[in-house]
């Protein structure tokens, strides 16, 4: 017997049902983007919610050197021991 608890519109699942249905509840979590409150004996222990998706970061990196030697020198020439 599977309970969920709902308390204004938060989802309370015990440990012992998330810890069952883990893949599942993470799944239902993506796909409704509502919050799981994860309890252990009717107190509340842990909180699951989806992510937002990652903000591109292509674009927000502009090189200022001329070549890559600038970047990848330290100006200094040393030989690496076998």
């Amino acid at each position: 017997m599977t309970m969920y608890t709902y308390v204004m519109s938060e989802r309370r699942v015990a440990a012992s049902v998330f810890k069952a249905k883990c893949l599942a509840l993470l799944d239902d979590v993506e796909r409704t983007r509502q919050e799981i409150v994860v309890t252990k004996h009717g107190r509340p222990v842990a909180r699951v919610s989806a992510l937002e998706p990652a903000r591109s970061t292509m674009g927000s990196v502009q090189l200022v050197a001329e070549d890559d030697d600038a970047y990848f020198s330290t100006g200094h020439s040393w030989h690496a021991e076998a």
